[in-house]
């Protein structure tokens, strides 16, 4: 292997709020950056944040992009950057830079569009099926989350050499914690007492109006409040229109929350009472595994990626019937949580498993 190749990693998803592509990238760049053959160039509009996030190491340079607009980073901010600091490799998320002054690397964590079409707008499916395919085939190393992902990606874009990375939990997740002093702060901060959470961005596919309708008609509202944490990708009409008439009993115990930074979501994460992931369909699905880590109560739709959680599988469900969600969810509010699923978790999934995989391809390419 080369002596200190240069990385270059592109974090602006760290400018938004946490969701499944910033966990990725800080799980597996957490691990790499321990590897001194490896110089590190980490870049984004807030480099404070990533600061944070991946601390200061002796390996590790922090870059500011010049614009907040993504053309101008595509176009512009990355090539130049690349250029100056002469990057080996460039590590970028479903869409690469057209032009090309080093090796790509590219993980495209699903192409979800072209497996499920109907809870995609045409001109979201036209526009990323372009884009993701022109920038699968531009890249050197293309790597994935799941074996669902590998073979949807293969199939639809007609590339073979695909590798898994698969999506881990953060040992932070793994933590002992006073879930009385935890509930404590909650209410202090939300008003809540006890609560189901649902944490996913807002697209029909992720099924939030299911998960509503479950909620409502089995009366849990008397008993519980609902809370949903993630911005909204895609309009959800089903649920706007089960939710507009409700009455204002009922609203006042459903919280959506959209910018939550990670010591908010753990806190809310760590004060539920049930954790809730009712999606139509994932590439990987993280969120479950993270709640089962913590040792909170999970249930999990049982479709695509996610039928592959073994430490779940005795509470799937499924995500297209109301009465198989409720009836898992009654059961699993009636069950004292198994410790074992929380270590057979960590063992299964880590991210230096990732890692490991992706300095592999690194020393091949």
């Amino acid at each position: 292997m080369k002596s200190k190749f240069k990385i270059f990693v592109d974090c602006h998803v760290f400018d938004g709020s946490f969701q499944g592509t910033t966990t990725y990238l800080k799980g597996v760049y957490t691990e790499m950056i321990k590897n001194n053959n490896f110089e590190f160039f980490f870049a984004s509009n807030n480099i404070e944040i990533i600061t944070e996030i991946f601390g200061i190491q002796s390996n590790v340079k922090y870059l500011q992009y010049y614009s907040n607009n993504k053309f101008y980073r595509l176009l512009i901010d990355i090539p130049k950057l690349i250029k100056k600091y002469k990057i080996d490799y460039a590590h970028f998320q479903y869409i690469v830079p057209p032009i090309k002054n080093c090796k790509y690397i590219n993980t495209i964590h699903d192409v979800l569009f072209l497996e499920y079409p109907e809870y995609f707008p045409l001109t979201y499916r036209i526009k990323n099926k372009i884009l993701f395919k022109w920038s699968a085939k531009k890249s050197d190393i293309v790597l994935t989350v799941s074996e669902f992902s590998k073979q949807s990606i293969q199939k639809h874009f007609n590339i073979q050499n695909i590798q898994i990375t698969p999506n881990a939990v953060d040992p932070v997740y793994f933590e002992r914690y006073n879930k009385i002093e935890i509930k404590r702060q909650v209410k202090l901060q939300y008003d809540i007492d006890n609560y189901w959470l649902y944490t996913s961005r807002w697209e029909p596919r992720k099924n939030h109006h299911t998960l509503l309708q479950v909620f409502v008609e089995n009366n849990y509202y008397k008993k519980y409040s609902l809370v949903f944490i993630g911005d909204k990708a895609i309009e959800n009409e089903k649920y706007n229109d089960y939710f507009s008439p409700l009455s204002p009993e009922i609203k006042a115990k459903i919280l959506t929350l959209n910018k939550v930074d990670f010591l908010e979501l753990l806190l809310l994460l760590r004060g539920a009472d049930l954790f809730i992931y009712p999606s139509f369909a994932e590439g990987f699905g993280i969120p479950p595994l993270e709640a089962v880590a913590a040792g909170i109560p999970t249930v999990c739709s049982n479709t695509t990626a996610m039928a592959s959680f073994n430490c779940i599988e005795n509470n799937f469900f499924d995500p297209h019937s109301k009465q198989d969600m409720a009836t898992v969810i009654q059961k699993t509010i009636l069950e004292e949580m198994d410790s074992l699923k929380s270590i057979n978790l960590k063992s299964n999934y880590n991210w230096s498993h990732s890692a490991t995989v992706l300095t592999n391809q690194i020393d091949k390419t």
